[in-house]
C-alpha cells in the first residue's frame, strides 16, 4: 500500500489503498517506517496520496476487533505507528506533506511528522479517537499541541469534529492553503530542491535540534565547503546555482 515515486531529486511517499480509503493496517505502518529510511538520496520527500479525494481515513479500524482479543498486538499496533511517525520524522531533508480529501484519525498524527503541510480545497481533518473511545500517542498529542497550541489541540482531540482547509489554515494545522495540495507540494518541492542540499539539511538539524553544538561546527565548516563556492560563483555571475 505504500509506494514510491521519483521526480528528479524528489521522493514521493504515496499512501495506494484505495479500496479501504488509505486506512492503515500494522503492515503498512512498518511498511512506511522502512520506505522512509530508503529515501536518503532524495532531497525533499512529498508524502500524499493516490486518491484526490481522501488523504487517509488512519488506522485500519477492521483490525481492531483482533486488538480487542490480543493484548499482544496493541503493543505491536503502538510500536508500528511510532516508528512510521518517528521515521518521517527523522528524515534529514524536508519533507512536505500534501492533503487532498479526508484526513483523519492517526492520519493526522502522520502528517504532523512532516516539516511543511499543504491542504487542498477538499481537504477536511479530524482527530477521532475520543469518538471510537481511544486516546491518542502521547507523543503525536504533544507535536498536535506544538503546532496549534493546547487549547485548539483540546478542542480537536475532545471533540473529534472535523474542519476544513480554511480553519486548519487559520489555527496553524497547515502551513499552506491551494486548490490542489499535491500540484503545489510538488511544485513548493522543485523550489527546495533547487537549493544547497547539505545547507537546507544542516536548516533542517538546526529547527529539529537548535541545542546541537555541532551546528556551529557545520556553519563555520560550510564556509569553505563546495556548495558556497557554487553559490558565489553562480551569484558573480548572475545565472542560477547548480547545485550537485
Amino acid at each position: 500500500m505504500i509506494e514510491v515515486h521519483w521526480d528528479g531529486p524528489i521522493a514521493s511517499i504515496v499512501l495506494a489503498r484505495g479500496g479501504a480509503r488509505n486506512a492503515v493496517p500494522i503492515a503498512g505502518w512498518e511498511q512506511l517506517a522502512d520506505t522512509a529510511r530508503t529515501l536518503d538520496a532524495a532531497r525533499v520527500v512529498v508524502l500524499q496520496s493516490a486518491m484526490p479525494d481522501m488523504f487517509s481515513a488512519g488506522a485500519d479500524i477492521a483490525q481492531f476487533n483482533d486488538l480487542q482479543a490480543d493484548p499482544a498486538l496493541r503493543s505491536r499496533f503502538r510500536k508500528a505507528m511510532r516508528g512510521a511517525m518517528d521515521a518521517l520524522a527523522a528524515l534529514p531533508m524536508p519533507v512536505l506533506a500534501a492533503v487532498d480529501g479526508g484526513c483523519f484519525g492517526a492520519a493526522v498524527a502522520l502528517v504532523l511528522a512532516a516539516d511543511l503541510r499543504i491542504a487542498g480545497d477538499a481537504a477536511q481533518f479530524a482527530v477521532t479517537p475520543a469518538r471510537l473511545g481511544l486516546g491518542y500517542p502521547r507523543q503525536d498529542v504533544a507535536r498536535l499541541t506544538r503546532q496549534v497550541g493546547r487549547g485548539r489541540a483540546a478542542e480537536l482531540l475532545f471533540t473529534g469534529e472535523a474542519i476544513d482547509a480554511d480553519t486548519a489554515a487559520a489555527v496553524g494545522l497547515v502551513e499552506r492553503r491551494a486548490p490542489e495540495a499535491g500540484v503545489a507540494a510538488m511544485a513548493l518541492a522543485r523550489r527546495i530542491a533547487e537549493n544547497a542540499p547539505d545547507a537546507v539539511r544542516q536548516l533542517k538539524q538546526a529547527l529539529t535540534r537548535p541545542d546541537d553544538a555541532d551546528l556551529d561546527t557545520a556553519f563555520d565548516a560550510a564556509f569553505g565547503g563546495p556548495e558556497l563556492a557554487e553559490g558565489l560563483a553562480a551569484f558573480q555571475a548572475r545565472r542560477r546555482p547548480v547545485f550537485g
